[in-house]
């Protein structure tokens, strides 16, 4: 695996080079640094070495913090990351939440099974089959598929990843707009707390991620639908979940302004 450190749109992983955008190149924070070296040691778990293609400052940098991080000292991420800078109301991501987001078809069977599954699990398939598919287009390695994958509570990425696989093909902004935008059913959890499940993982890409499954009703903040979905949910709604589950209308609301919207009610429910 490649690593490349510098003056990129986003931070992503794609066909096997991790381009980790840093907020205030070429200045490096001992969190982005953090998040570097768990992506080495993720990789390594599996078979994988790591490349680094960064300014000599940078590396520097890395490897003077690398004892600190071998001892175990975890770094807490800040309040906002500005490695993305997207989103047009918060300019960064916000690091209280995390979230998963799924079709809706998908979302009824994680609610009625109670737990956020793998795709190995969910599927029933291997994951070196899952790798194979034409929509893993990143060409993920095949121990991707044995984790659920978490992003930032604000993060629209889960809502565009659900419009791309319902039309086949990457969405225009038209597509992520009323009266085409149709959002997907969002699982928040509340970061600090999800980071302690036993099977959370940090990889240096996204937040965190679990192996296996999450079970709902031990971890999950709130679930939000859209009000539309309302009586297709209702049926399936155990009581363990029916506290945390909010129908929420769309209200023509496109992609930016509906993760804002459910961020920010999320976080109400939670306010003291």
């Amino acid at each position: 695996m490649l690593i490349k450190i510098g003056q990129f749109e986003i931070t992503e992983c794609w066909d096997g080079v991790f381009c980790k955008k840093l907020s205030a190149y070429p200045d490096i924070t001992e969190w982005e640094i953090q998040t570097i070296l768990d992506f080495i040691r993720y990789e390594k778990t599996y078979g994988r070495d790591c490349e680094i293609i960064a300014e000599d400052q940078i590396i520097e940098k890395i490897g003077r913090y690398r004892p600190e991080y071998e001892k175990g000292t975890r770094i807490s991420p800040p309040a906002r990351i500005e490695e993305c800078t997207a989103c047009p109301a918060y300019k960064g991501c916000m690091t209280d939440y995390v979230c998963h987001t799924s079709s809706v078809g998908n979302a009824v069977k994680i609610i009625s099974c109670g737990s956020l599954l793998s795709p190995v699990r969910a599927r029933n398939m291997k994951a070196s089959e899952l790798a194979e598919e034409a929509r893993n287009a990143a060409h993920d390695p095949a121990d991707y598929f044995e984790y659920i994958m978490f992003a930032w509570g604000n993060c629209q990425a889960g809502d565009r990843l659900v419009t791309e696989r319902m039309l086949g093909h990457f969405p225009d902004k038209n597509d992520l707009a009323p009266p085409a935008f149709v959002p997907g059913v969002r699982f928040f959890f509340k970061y600090s707390e999800l980071a302690k499940h036993p099977c959370a993982v940090f990889e240096g890409v996204l937040p965190l991620k679990v192996r296996d499954e999450v079970v709902l009703k031990d971890w999950v903040s709130a679930i939000i639908i859209p009000e539309t979905y309302r009586s297709t949910f209702e049926p399936c709604i155990n009581e363990d979940l029916k506290p945390r589950i909010r129908f929420l209308r769309q209200d023509g609301k496109d992609i930016w302004e509906w993760s804002g919207y459910v961020y920010e009610y999320v976080k109400s429910l939670y306010a003291t």
